[in-house]
């Protein structure tokens, strides 16, 4: 028997657990509250918004108990969300706008000029708010309105959400995720992880990420434990709601742990109900591992990507320190390869490119047939990552895809920012970076070539650059060379670029 309706079943065996926490609003919500909720929105949505089977919902907003309830509502009557990232520009968001082709746009308030800004004129989306006086809060909120249940289990084939991530040709692709790649990355994660009912985490990772979704979030929906939506991440307040919230697993990126454990307030808290912390996106130092340990909290951790999981590899927690670097070993029900150029699989530390197999793999990326040949291939799904595995087979990534980098825990696709800068007035070739900082890991660095008689500045770049490119895309860095470095197939030699970079901060 196939199930898809997690808080139907929740509803019945514990309808009094609390199932949501919207900390802003301290508000707390039981898995029956949350079920009638849910039925509630789910007729809003079918009845009043005329959506449909298939039927896209783009929402611009940030993390809240309502932005759960619409994911599963949009269930109810298979809709697809698509959430958005607020950080980006109007220019970015109408990219996705244009690819999803949504039926409804969902915007906080918040969010209202650059959602109106960054609308196609082409698109026939009808736009609602979320909070406003008629928006859909107010309107799931409303305990005269129906509640019954509608709609059925669906296969596991069927999509529920589409979440865009950047791509390496430049423009973001949309990631298709099915129930069956939730069910799966909860089995996976509930057998690796040991998630019981009474669990308790915290989610700050926004919805617009995979992380946010599917790291913790799903899987304790699924297990029926308990979670605390945080609309962004305050390391003084999620120390402080551990110990007051009994919180049991801790997810984060290293900048994020690292940020935790150097409050004041890291001393003062115990961490006591703390059983580990799950830590992805790079290896965390060993130096910071030891902090966490020493204050009585393991870590595990982690490898995934939003096409395939998330949770593919967890290293357990004891070996933290004696594998440190290693993402551990794939999760129950992936299998996992190591191959060169041609295909063939490698052995022990011998370098090359990984590659996943399981339910857990997207169908595809949306609308998008080459991007989808070009990932999935006889079944298995190319990472892009180079990754070894040592001889006691513990995995360890080499180098990221390609040469995305990570800025304060958000990938940057290099390729992307690229096809932007090219486009700025004096702009005849471009290369960009990812290189050291001390505060966000990493940030970009853009080597440009002039075209004739150019008067192209740095500031020129970065003005042009603002508005139009998220923050965290800008590069912190402009360098002007008078050509790149090329290969003989006149492919732009990044390493190159690496190395200079490398030889002028230490000469510096």
């Amino acid at each position: 028997m196939i199930r898809t309706r997690w808080f139907d079943q929740w509803a019945r065996y514990a309808p009094s657990a609390i199932a949501l926490e919207d900390h802003a609003g301290a508000r707390r919500f039981s898995y029956a509250q949350s079920n009638s909720i849910i039925h509630r929105l789910a007729h809003v949505l079918r009845d009043e918004l005329s959506l449909r089977r298939g039927d896209r919902i783009a929402m611009l907003a940030t993390n809240s108990v309502e932005y759960v309830f619409l994911f599963f509502a949009a269930q109810c009557i298979e809709a697809i969300l698509v959430p958005m990232n607020y950080r980006l520009t109007a220019r970015e968001l109408r990219h996705v706008l244009r690819d999803s082709e949504p039926a409804l746009l969902v915007v906080q308030q918040r969010f209202d000029t650059i959602a109106r800004e960054a609308l196609p004129a082409e698109c026939s989306a009808a736009m609602i708010s979320l909070d406003g006086e008629d928006g859909l809060k107010a309107r799931m909120h409303d305990n005269a309105r129906r509640d019954d249940a509608i709609g059925e289990d669906v296969d596991f084939d069927t999509p529920c959400m589409v979440l865009y991530t950047s791509g390496t040709t430049g423009a973001p692709k949309g990631a298709i995720i099915t129930h069956g790649m939730l069910f799966w990355n909860s089995i996976n994660t509930s057998m690796r992880l040991n998630l019981v009912q009474s669990d308790v985490t915290l989610t700050f990772a926004p919805f617009f990420h995979t992380g946010g979704w599917n790291v913790l979030t799903t899987p304790f929906l699924h297990r029926g434990g308990s979670l605390i939506l945080l609309d962004r991440f305050d390391p003084a307040e999620v120390l402080r709601l551990c110990d007051e919230r009994g919180v049991s697993i801790l997810f984060g990126v290293p900048t994020m742990m690292d940020m935790m454990a150097r409050e004041a307030l890291f001393e003062e808290v115990s961490l006591a109900s703390v059983r580990y912390a799950i830590v992805g996106g790079e290896p965390m130092p060993v130096e910071l591992i030891r902090v966490w340990q020493n204050k009585g909290v393991p870590i595990r951790q982690g490898y995934g990507l939003t096409e395939f999981g998330p949770n593919v590899f967890s290293l357990n927690e004891e070996d933290a320190i004696r594998k440190i670097g290693s993402i551990g070993f794939p999760n129950f029900y992936i299998d996992a390869r190591i191959v060169d150029d041609a295909g063939a699989e490698l052995g022990a530390d011998a370098v090359g490119e990984l590659v996943l197999r399981g339910p857990v793999c997207t169908p595809g990326y949306w609308r998008n047939e080459e991007a989808t040949r070009m990932a999935i291939r006889d079944g298995w799904f190319h990472t892009g990552d180079l990754v070894r595995r040592d001889s006691e087979g513990y995995y360890y990534v080499v180098d990221r895809k390609k040469d995305m980098y990570i800025s304060g825990a958000e990938n940057v696709y290099p390729a992307e920012v690229e096809h932007f800068l090219r486009t700025l007035p004096g702009v005849k070739s471009v290369a960009v970076i990812g290189v050291p900082d001390a505060t966000w890991g990493e940030v970009g660095k853009a080597y440009i070539v002039r075209e004739v008689d150019a008067t192209l500045t740095a500031d020129d770049v970065l003005r042009g650059c603002a508005g139009n490119l998220a923050k965290f895309k800008i590069p912190k860095y402009v360098e002007f060379l008078d050509a790149l470095p090329v290969s003989d197939s006149g492919k732009i030699l990044k390493k190159q670029l690496r190395v200079w970079h490398d030889e002028r901060t230490h000469d510096s």
